[in-house]
């Protein structure tokens, strides 16, 4: 669906449910007052804050299916969250874990992941609940017209869409929240492992692409070499180290933004994710 652009200004996007043992309060927030509107659930602190899940709205893809894409706001400004992956953060109907988060970055992180549901899914939902610091929030996502959103056909304004991503010479190629999954790789702890990650764009902004490196899963830190990398316009190949605290099953994502200096709020383009799988052991 394309819109104009005032219209995607004024467009009502995806209600934030707050659970709490007393309420259910729902949170109706217009695209570019998402944060301000959030924020002012809880004075900003450096650390001492909830997160909270965010859908962003749902896309098309090319075997008929749909993407939910799914987002959050850490509301700290400096403190790494962690959630791990079970009772406090899990994705319903279906597996627990569904390619979500258990690490959260400060402030407001748009499509970190993307739930892929049939074409027959009708009015259903899925729901993302994440339980941290006394709190529960229940994040719906669905199939509602109005929550339509231009994630991988590009924008209305510019036809810019986002890089696509691949992790070999010939493997296939993502876009978009859903993006692409590397095959798994095994590390020893506190030994370095190269990663790397092919980036084509279509330069249609002219803008550099801008890599940059997240612990998505995993119960240890993870420290990159390169957290963050900038690519030409049409891309190219960037690497990094990840060098791992501990061991276990890991989710490294990569984000590939072309147009970094836009806050990806109404139209939720341009970028894509790439995951890597990583066994780290002892």
């Amino acid at each position: 669906m394309r819109y104009p652009d005032a219209q995607r200004r004024s467009r009502i996007v995806p209600w934030l449910l707050a659970v709490t043992p007393l309420a259910v309060v729902p949170l109706a927030v217009a695209p570019t007052a998402v944060a301000h509107a959030q924020g002012s659930l809880a004075p900003s602190s450096p650390s001492g804050q909830s997160v909270t899940p965010v859908f962003e709205g749902w896309y098309h893809n090319k075997d008929g299916s749909y993407s939910l894409s799914f987002g959050y706001y850490n509301r700290n400004t400096a403190e790494q969250m962690d959630v791990p992956i079970g009772n406090d953060n899990f994705v319903a109907p279906g597996a627990a874990n569904q390619g979500q988060p258990s690490s959260f970055s400060p402030r407001r992180h748009w499509g970190v992941f993307a739930v892929v549901v049939p074409a027959d899914f009708g009015s259903q939902q899925v729901v993302w609940t994440v339980k941290d610091r006394g709190q529960t929030f229940a994040i719906p996502g669905s199939l509602k017209p109005d929550w339509e959103i231009d994630a991988v056909e590009g924008e209305a304004s510019s036809n810019n869409t986002p890089p696509s991503l691949r992790f070999a010479d010939r493997g296939t190629e993502g876009r978009g929240p859903l993006g692409v999954t590397s095959s798994p790789l095994r590390i020893r702890v506190g030994t370095p492992l190269a990663l790397s990650v092919t980036v084509t764009d279509d330069a249609k902004t002219k803008a550099p692409v801008d890599l940059t490196w997240f612990k998505h899963q995993g119960p240890g830190t993870v420290s990159f070499s390169a957290p963050t990398s900038r690519l030409t316009p049409t891309g190219g190949t960037g690497t990094t180290t990840a060098t791992f605290s501990r061991a276990g099953e890991y989710l490294v994502r990569v984000r590939a933004n072309d147009l970094s200096a836009m806050t990806a709020g109404h139209a939720q383009c341009c970028w894509t994710n790439g995951f890597i799988p990583v066994t780290v052991l002892p």
